[in-house]
């Protein structure tokens, strides 16, 4: 029974998949990161007070629950589905002013021609 858990919850997240958080208690307590290793995910923390070091991903996430209508998904696969649609969306047609006015797709290209 434990073992099919432990399937079951391995096979919803990609095999590349990080928890990307703070230093905060529950993060760093030793239970939750025997959780996250058994689910194989690698974890990252940012640098402890530097909230610097999260605020891309905050910005993509709160750009994302403004635009992706994630709370009518009635199945996992909707879910994915909507984030696949968006990050599609977010990566190749959505520019923005830090990457010089290219999107994420056109300025990783304009960084690997220079």
């Amino acid at each position: 029974m434990i073992l099919e858990k432990f399937i079951v919850a391995t096979s919803l997240f990609h095999s590349e998949a990080i928890l990307l958080s703070d230093q905060g208690f529950h993060y760093t307590h030793p239970m939750f990161q025997e959780k996250v290793k058994k689910l194989r995910i690698r974890q990252s923390m940012s640098r402890k007070e530097n909230c610097w070091d999260n605020s891309p991903m905050e910005s993509f996430f709160g750009h994302f629950k403004d635009i992706v209508n994630y709370k009518d998904c009635k199945s996992l696969i909707q879910i994915k589905h909507e984030v696949s649609e968006y990050i599609e969306e977010y990566n190749n047609y959505r520019y923005q002013w830090g990457l010089k006015k290219m999107t994420p797709a056109q300025y990783l290209g304009h960084l690997l021609a220079v």
